[in-house]
Parts: C-alpha cells; structure tokens; sequence
C-alpha cells in the first residue's frame, strides 16, 4: 500500500487510519451519489445473529469479480458485475491507496434508523491486514472507532466525497460502528473496496 506522506495516521496505535477530506469534488460526489442510488442493485437483507435471523438496518449490494465471494454472519454473497461508474470508483481508489481492490460492499442508510453494528472486517477471506477503501457520498455520518483492549475511542464524521482508508492491524485491534441517530438523516452511500483472497 501506498498512501501520500500528506495523510497523517488518526489512530495512535495498532493499526493505520487515513482520511481524505472531499476526495471528490462537490459536483463529481453529487453526480455518483445519484447514480449509485439509482442504478445499484439495493436489496434489504437478513444476518444470522447468535442463531437467530435479524433484518439488516440498511440496504445493500455486492459487487466484484466473479470469483469475489463474501460469507458473514451466515450469508453467502456472490458478487454482481462491475458497473461502469463502480469500475471508474474503483480505479481512483486504487490509485490514491496503492493497493488493488477485487470487490465492493454497498451499504444505503435511507436515514438516520439505519445504522452498523460495532464490528471489524476480520473474515478469514479478507486476509490477515486487509486494505479497506470507503466512500461516503450524500449525508455525513458518524463512524466510531474504539479499541478493543484499551478505552481509546474516535469519533469520525464521514462526508460527501470522503475516502477513508483503513490498514495494516487495525481489524485485529479496533472495531468500528454507524450508530442510530434521532438527528433527521438523509440518505448515505458508503462504498467499502475490498480484496477478497
């Protein structure tokens, strides 16, 4: 991976956290949001959640090569083709990281109800210090870190336009959250790059 000696690491230890404020220019983030709101296959999902089947608080969509499968939390996800404005995200974020990516999870917060559970990305098929690329375009949310060892926690809000990059053993060691908000919410698109091994 390799990130511009511009970016400054935003957790102080175990692991790497970049953010790029308005990666995309106002006009260029307004014109992805529409069309990944418009054309992305969005559909609402249920998680097997200490043996139970839970409705996912958000809607989503998997895309990447066709050999680009993806299980958690009891669900397979086999991944659509790339779209062409997909295909264009994935070149830019590519090239800011340094780092291929072979799929992308979509996730639509229609507002504020919807939210992510605390979690880290640690799925075996995700490697053992997976790059993660995420983009965030329409309504800025707050995305919470916290260490699972220590009481260090960071609050980030997320914008239209953000890239947020997370490395190196930050899964091992932090777990991150899109918590509810009774503050009214428009809708948010985050797009996570992934390379599934």
């Amino acid at each position: 991976m390799h990130i511009s000696p511009d970016l400054e690491n935003l957790v102080p230890f175990d692991g790497e956290l970049y953010l790029v404020r308005a990666f995309y220019p106002l006009d260029v983030a307004d014109r992805y949001y529409r069309r990944l709101y418009q054309t992305l296959a969005w559909q609402a999902e249920q998680l097997l959640i200490y043996g139970r089947r839970v409705n996912v608080p958000r809607l989503m969509a998997w895309y990447g090569d066709a050999e680009a499968h993806y299980r958690y939390s009891g669900v397979d996800h086999i991944p659509q083709p790339w779209t062409a404005d997909l295909l264009a995200l994935r070149a830019d974020v590519e090239a800011a990281c340094g780092q291929s990516f072979n799929s992308v999870l979509g996730n639509l917060y229609r507002d504020g109800r919807d939210s992510m559970g605390c979690h880290a990305d640690d799925e075996k098929e995700l490697g053992i210090n997976p790059v993660i690329a995420s983009l965030s375009f329409g309504e800025t949310r707050l995305l919470r870190f916290r260490h699972a060892q220590s009481r260090h926690r960071l609050d980030l809000e997320l914008a239209h336009g953000d890239l947020l990059i997370m490395a190196g053993e930050l899964q091992h060691h932090w777990r991150h959250e899109l918590p509810k908000t009774r503050k009214p919410k428009q809708p948010r698109i985050n797009l996570t790059f992934r390379r599934i091994v």
